[in-house]
């Protein structure tokens, strides 16, 4: 076969459109310990409050990265690969440093964003009911004092984290801001929903007005996976 100029640039544009393409580029091996979730719905169906391509970019880009580098640290300590997720996290203080580092960053995000899409959906929104409504009203006074201290932890948080609603295995709520990727698993608590309140969860549409994002994200919020996870956490079987 004759390689002329034009088979060479044609042959790399190829390449790069694969390295891109989250179809190809996030691929991952059978054997792999720990695996990208993939989304419960489509892309677009949290539009107009987020947007197809910042969920494209978001799953398929940043929260494989956190897998992705999870698994490769695992090829070289293999005590990361024989732990759950959350019981990693629990148990970070016993893995030296720097792993530790590269544990808290990655098996954080992997847990956080595992979480954050599981408790979205398309039709979100509204409010809770039931028992989980009734210990809303319990630890914040009602749903709607919960929104704003939620969106004012939220907002003031400095730089990239999330905001967490916390659950403890009697029900009782919290709120808590974390920076980075840290996770409430680290420790020792639950998270029952939170928000990633990183540039890249939001700045296509909204750039730097995190508070408009807090607020609109409300509208995905699935009530009744969180329910279930209410539900979960009450029984001790929540995970992540």
């Amino acid at each position: 076969m004759l390689f002329t100029r034009r088979t060479l640039m044609l042959g790399s544009a190829a390449v790069a459109a694969m390295q891109f393409d989250p179809r190809f580029a996030f691929a991952q091996a059978a054997d792999t310990p720990f695996k990208l979730p993939p989304l419960p719905y489509a892309t677009n169906a949290l539009e107009p409050h987020i947007d197809a391509r910042t969920m494209e970019i978001h799953h398929d880009r940043h929260h494989a990265a956190y897998v992705n580098n999870l698994n490769a640290a695992a090829k070289d300590n293999p005590q990361i690969a024989k732990q759950p997720l959350q019981e990693l996290l629990a148990k970070l203080n016993a893995l030296p440093e720097p792993l530790r580092t590269t544990v808290r960053n990655n098996a954080g995000g992997h847990a956080n964003h595992s979480m954050f899409w599981e408790t979205m959906g398309p039709n979100g929104g509204g409010q809770p009911s039931g028992d989980l409504a009734s210990q809303i009203s319990k630890d914040f006074g009602g749903f709607e004092k919960l929104q704003t201290s939620f969106n004012e932890a939220g907002t003031k948080l400095f730089g990239s984290g999330w905001v967490f609603v916390t659950v403890a295995r009697d029900g009782k709520l919290g709120i808590e801001p974390r920076p980075n990727q840290d996770s409430i698993l680290m420790n020792g608590k639950y998270a029952l929903f939170g928000n990633d309140v990183w540039e890249h969860a939001y700045y296509l549409n909204y750039q730097n007005r995190r508070a408009d994002y807090l607020k609109a994200w409300w509208n995905t919020v699935n009530w009744n996976k969180v329910s279930e996870r209410f539900a979960s956490a009450k029984a001790g079987t929540l995970t992540i």
